[in-house]
């Protein structure tokens, strides 16, 4: 392969709902590139982009793959991305790399919610989108009707290129309206008959030509002169306003493809390498401080690592963007982010797992590497004298989570290795080891996210685990004021332990003013505050401790012990063991011994003292409540709506957004396990769902005193 100019790359991620035919496209480009001599399928599990195990066994694609296509003197790269909302991931790092969509839209559903929340990223990142209407040979595809929707949804920024002359099984033959010719096929595809737009189509393509040329010329001031005045564009012309329009997002430009029979791939091929804008054309990155890098050959050098993948007999591999500058085999380059030195003994422009090794790649192109010492996924590796270092992706929050164990304890150490190479390919996954929960917890995007990482673990790693439900982290804290005192007192013998203390607790709010005076029982308790102390807990909320002694009952040498106990108490509250939060403490009295006070003394004086005020203080479970926005098909709202009520959701708002409704609810987590999975079900696959912390909540008080119970009765099983 010869290497390619940064004004010769082309960078394309191709996306789209499950079930659209990503991979089949793929396929279909590969073999019309000439770099396969036979297309695969998806049925028979021998793509080029599915080559993993798991995506075998599922028929599904698990991770983004790239490849190239060199093409009318260009290199297209593309990055397939998987189509389930589960592997978002894919999509999101490929659209940080690449600087086009090729949005692929099943005929028979059109426009689906998967398009939808794929489309929002690449409005997030301002890439320019092209849609692909395919698998027009089904007996169900509706191009009017999927035209329709598009048009619901974008307006007049969608601008058909083509449209079929017939759908179904008698589909064969477009009429292309950028070129006014009509593409016919026999059976097997490949390459088309080109014939001219026949008389019976003649008007409606003239209607989506003149169409096409008002568009294209609306992207530029000189070319909307020269239609003004010739009332007409020419071919040139039109592709340079096509491809203004494309990178201002003002035209999404639709294509037809059959992909599983190579109908209008060529023709579709062409077009992305005459009219999609180079990678010199669009915006450029930006670093951690902020420096705008021109993609230039002549620059510093600066590779930015964007996916890793551990295959079987390499290891791992690393892909790359070349962000600016070139780089050879055998070139030395510094981490930026790990202060290591790395080595790039070879270099390869890949399709799948075939890896063809080349000499040099320049800004703009995306390669492959392996055997890297300490590159991970998101680092910069930069030539002497550079210090670029990009931070430019950012992953959806999980929305499925797990408690995952080994089914034999002693690998849990192996376990943990496993998780931890698995989350360098898939960053959506979130691994977090528990003190609190005492539970290693998984959190992913989806059920099927979750049981992909499962079969992988065992059937590639061969180690059996399970997944349980994961403990909830409640916090406990206090409604009112209680005051208590507790004496530690041991004597055995030579030197004994003693320390008295008596505090007072009360909820804690930001802002609230300084004690003053205290009454219980009938007996006044005045306040002086001598010093105070605001700790911020590491599961949230406060811990105000205030010193209050007066006449030197207890020696101010103590008072750290005490607040010691206290802490180790805030660690396990006394209701479900869970951390206690948002409390304020006033030690306010106490004794001690000449002899026998000591530090351990005071510090299990304070934690019992602080525990018995903490149960007279009505005392309460909170629980984290998550921000949840669903968006659904309309005629699935009422049966979505009730689910989220019977799982003690707040409806917060709704609100439609072009054929779909989306609401917007507070839910505990509790309710929130098993979500995907039920949602999914409802509503066939056709919503989708966001849910990010809020806050922490009071519990009902059916549920606290369901869960008293419950951890009642584990003490007594302990």
């Amino acid at each position: 392969m010869k290497v390619y100019q940064t004004n010769e790359i082309k960078n394309i991620s191709i996306l789209g709902s499950s079930g659209s035919g990503k991979t089949t496209l793929a396929e279909a480009m590969l073999y019309e590139g000439g770099v396969i001599k036979r297309r695969g399928s998806v049925d028979a599990g021998n793509t080029v982009s599915d080559y993993f195990p798991v995506e075998k066994e599922y028929g599904y694609s698990v991770f983004s793959t790239v490849f190239s296509v060199e093409w009318q003197d260009r290199k297209l790269n593309f990055i397939d991305c998987p189509g389930s909302d589960d592997f978002i991931g894919g999509a999101v790092s490929a659209l940080n790399v690449t600087d086009t969509a090729l949005m692929v839209l099943n005929a028979q559903y059109g426009v689906e919610v998967g398009t939808l929340n794929q489309f929002r990223y690449t409005e997030q990142f301002h890439k320019p989108v092209i849609f692909v209407v395919n698998q027009l040979d089904n007996d169900k595809a509706d191009y009017d009707g999927t035209i329709a929707q598009l048009r619901d949804q974008f307006g007049s920024k969608i601008v058909p290129i083509q449209y079929p002359v017939n759908t179904g099984t008698a589909f064969n033959a477009v009429v292309d309206v950028l070129k006014m010719k009509m593409y016919r096929w026999k059976p097997e595809g490949g390459v088309p008959e080109v014939l001219e737009v026949p008389a019976e189509e003649m008007d409606k393509a003239m209607e989506l030509h003149k169409a096409l040329v008002e568009a294209a010329a609306e992207n530029d001031d000189m070319l909307m002169e020269k239609f003004f005045e010739e009332g007409t564009l020419s071919e040139d012309d039109m592709r340079a306003g096509i491809r203004a329009g494309l990178v201002t997002r003002s035209m999404f430009p639709v294509f037809c493809v059959c992909a599983g029979r190579d109908m209008c791939v060529r023709r579709t091929l062409e077009f992305l390498g005459n009219v999609v804008p180079c990678t010199d054309k669009m915006p450029r990155p930006v670093t951690t401080e902020g420096v705008e890098v021109t993609p230039v050959s002549d620059g510093p050098t600066s590779l930015f690592f964007f996916k890793t993948t551990v295959e079987p007999h390499i290891g791992q591999v690393s892909y790359f963007k070349v962000i600016s500058g070139k780089i050879k085999e055998g070139d030395d380059l510094l981490n930026a982010d790990r202060g290591s030195k790395e080595r790039i003994a070879q270099l390869f422009s890949v399709a799948g797992q075939t890896r063809n090794e080349v000499t040099e790649m320049v800004a703009g192109d995306i390669g492959a590497t392996v055997k890297l010492k300490d590159v991970r996924r998101g680092n910069t590796l930069n030539g002497k004298g550079c210090d670029y270092k990009f931070d430019f992706i950012k992953y959806p929050d999980p929305k499925y989570r797990r408690a995952v164990k080994p089914v034999n304890e002693a690998d849990s150490e192996k376990m943990m290795e496993i998780l931890n190479r698995m989350r360098e390919e898939d960053p959506t996954w979130v691994i977090e080891q528990s003190k609190e929960l005492k539970q290693t917890i998984i959190s992913g995007q989806g059920e099927f996210h979750l049981r992909t990482l499962k079969w992988r673990i065992e059937n590639n790693d061969k180690l059996p685990i399970e997944y349980i439900e994961p403990k909830i982290p409640y916090r406990e804290t206090i409604t009112k004021a209680a005051r208590a005192d507790y004496r530690h007192k041991k004597q055995s013998g030579g030197a004994g332990q003693f320390g008295e203390v008596h505090l007072i607790v009360e909820p804690y709010y930001e802002g609230m003013p300084a004690p003053d005076m205290y009454r219980f029982g009938g007996q006044e308790f005045k306040i002086s505050v001598r010093d105070t102390q605001t700790i911020d807990l590491d599961w949230g909320g406060k811990l105000v401790f205030i010193n209050s002694i007066v006449g030197g009952a207890i020696d101010a040498r103590f008072l750290p012990a005490i607040l010691k106990g206290i802490m180790a108490r805030m660690e396990q509250g006394p209701l479900t063991g869970s951390y206690a939060r948002d409390v304020r403490i006033i030690v306010y009295d106490g004794k001690m011994h000449p002899v026998d006070s000591n530090e351990i003394s005071f510090m299990l004086a304070g934690r019992n003292a602080f525990s018995t005020a903490f149960k007279e203080a009505g005392p309460k479970i909170l629980e984290p409540v998550y921000d949840v926005e669903v968006s659904v098909p309309g005629d699935y709202l009422g049966d979505v709506m009730s689910d989220l009520q019977g799982r003690r959701a707040i409806i917060m708002g709704m609100n439609s957004e072009k054929g779909f409704e989306k609401l917007l609810a507070k839910v505990p987590l509790k309710e929130m396990s098993s979500y995907s999975t039920s949602l999914s079900s409802i509503t066939g696959g056709r919503a989708s769902f966001t849910m990010k912390f809020a806050a922490y909540e009071l519990v009902p008080t059916d549920v606290q005193d369901k869960l008293l119970k419950a951890y009642a009765a584990t003490q007594t099983d302990e």
